[in-house]
């Protein structure tokens, strides 16, 4: 937000911008930390295509599953 307003030749000092958005009550949105840590009571899958070469379309398919934040929470994306 300083960048921006530097831009439009406001200078502000970034302590100001911090204090004011905390007065406010907004803030950014970003992951916290330990969300990628396991569970230690999730069962460990092993990897079953270590030794295999995949060769031909359709041998091996893949999925992956992640996370976008969103304002109240995460929306979970699979692929």
């Amino acid at each position: 937000i300083r960048t921006e307003l530097a831009k439009k030749n406001r200078l502000v000092n970034r302590k100001r911008i911090v204090r004011i958005m905390r007065e406010m009550g907004i803030g950014a949105i970003y992951p916290k930390p330990k969300t990628t840590l396991a569970n230690r009571a999730h069962k460990v899958y092993p990897y079953l295509l270590r030794d295999i070469e995949v060769t031909y379309p359709n041998q091996a398919w893949a999925i992956d599953i992640t996370y976008i934040p969103m304002a109240k929470g995460f929306l979970y994306l699979v692929a």
